[in-house]
């Protein structure tokens, strides 16, 4: 392949090669090579002779990097429709399926379905957690997004906490660490990378002490990244006071966890000195607008954020449009503060969705922004809609009226994945009547339990 020579050129789109500061290029050319990107900028600037294996023009669209989710439980499209409007999480809810339940088959059926449709609305990365992931991980994978996963490590019963039973037993806590850790050593940094494995303790209240110690312990002579909840309920924070005398974030200083490799989720209940520890370690929050404020919550994120935090969003449970979170973090933070500001402005959700993710994910020199030599990871979507037209300002106009539903093309690792608004890897009807079937069947079973 010469140096003009090119597996992929997409050609005409507005680019946005990076959220904040805004970096915004009219009329550009994409060229990738292999994995990586080897030209973004404006179409007159590409290299004279450039020839490609393929080229799609994208006039009329907008190319922004890859949206990565950085907080995600894609089997619980099982409970969607249902599980937001019962209040807390399914997992403390008698009468609906819970993740002891599930099969490894219908683990699988679900997570697919969860990755196939981040994927469509534009998510070139899911952090997804769990049961099965020794199954569902290379699952989502083959669905051709980057996905890392691991089953939920905690000693807590999880088959009697929906009963008001709360009994951490450390048989159960050995046995979900051994299996994440030899989930890490089996499958992490497999499919050119696109297959990650992060350590997931459950949260603080389904951790003991010693087993959060044990994570640590692992995660961090490894340098591996640590996801869980935290000060995701008042429930937690009072079993955390009750149990330990003390904040759940500062449980995990104290075990070592409260660190730049922490993605904590939610944040709702931190109060202000727990912020401030967290700012000091530079933690990562997986801010989920839209689902804590189906529970009536928010998240403090504008004091997070000032106080150090590195915020990245997610959708969590149910649903898995990047675009829409976005609209609701804005949106969710000028509630907070009572006004419209330069701090909170589409670029800035824009870079939560983008960097930010790839910065919580320890990807930030990989991914999160259209620049030669990152990996090419994008996603385009189709401003040629009524609802996204006039195309006088594309970004505020994506955030603010934009769907994952625009999406038209999403390349992972250079390569096309959705043409089209079409998976080309996977049958989207045979991933969505599985899925179904593997639903119906968990329903079937839970409410014959009550």
């Amino acid at each position: 392949m010469s140096e003009a020579s090119f597996d992929l050129a997409l050609e005409g789109a507005t680019v946005i090669r990076r959220a904040s500061p805004l970096d915004l290029v009219e009329d550009a050319t994409i060229l990738v090579r292999g994995d990586r990107i080897a030209y973004a900028g404006p179409r007159a600037g590409a290299p004279r002779g450039a020839t490609a294996a393929r080229s799609i023009d994208l006039s009329g669209q907008l190319v922004v990097p890859g949206l990565v989710n950085v907080h995600t439980h894609t089997i619980l499209t099982m409970v969607r429709g249902v599980a937001e409007d019962m209040g807390f999480a399914p997992a403390y809810t008698p009468g609906v399926p819970h993740g002891h339940d599930v099969s490894p088959d219908e683990a699988v059926a679900l997570a697919r379905l969860g990755a196939l449709e981040a994927m469509l609305f534009g998510s070139t990365l899911i952090n997804d957690s769990f049961v099965h992931a020794e199954r569902t991980l290379p699952a989502m994978a083959e669905v051709g997004l980057r996905v890392t996963a691991c089953s939920r490590i905690h000693d807590v019963d999880f088959s009697r906490v929906h009963l008001g039973e709360w009994r951490h037993d450390p048989g159960i806590g050995a046995r979900t660490l051994e299996a994440a850790v030899a989930l890490h050593e089996r499958l992490d940094g497999q499919a050119n990378g696109r297959i990650g494995v992060q350590l997931t303790p459950h949260a603080p209240d389904t951790c003991s002490k010693a087993l959060l110690a044990e994570v640590e312990r692992f995660a961090t002579p490894r340098a591996i990244g640590v996801a869980t909840h935290l000060s995701q309920s008042r429930i937690e924070n009072r079993r955390i006071a009750e149990r330990e005398g003390c904040t759940p974030t500062e449980l995990l200083d104290t075990v070592g966890l409260l660190n730049e490799r922490l993605i904590a989720a939610h944040g709702i209940y931190m109060s202000d000195a727990d912020i401030a520890r967290a700012g000091r370690a530079r933690m990562n929050l997986a801010h989920i607008p839209k689902g804590n404020a189906t529970g009536g919550q928010i998240a403090p994120t504008r004091k997070l954020r000032e106080a150090g935090v590195n915020l990245a969003l997610a959708t969590d449970n149910m649903h898995a449009d990047m675009v829409e979170v976005m609209r609701w973090a804005l949106c969710m933070a000028r509630v907070q503060a009572d006004r419209i500001d330069d701090d909170w402005q589409p670029s800035h959700v824009l870079d939560m969705a983008t960097l930010g993710g790839a910065r919580a994910m320890g990807l930030a020199a990989e991914l999160g922004a259209l620049e030669a030599g990152r990996r090419a990871d994008l996603v385009a979507l189709d401003f040629r809609r009524a609802h996204l037209v006039p195309r006088t300002n594309m970004l505020g106009t994506l955030v603010h009226n934009g769907q994952g539903r625009d999406v038209t093309t999403v390349v992972v690792d250079g390569r096309v994945v959705v043409d089209d608004g079409r998976p080309t890897l996977v049958d989207a009807a045979a991933i969505i009547d599985d899925a179904e079937r593997a639903a119906r069947a968990l329903w079937q079973r839970a409410r014959a339990q009550f």
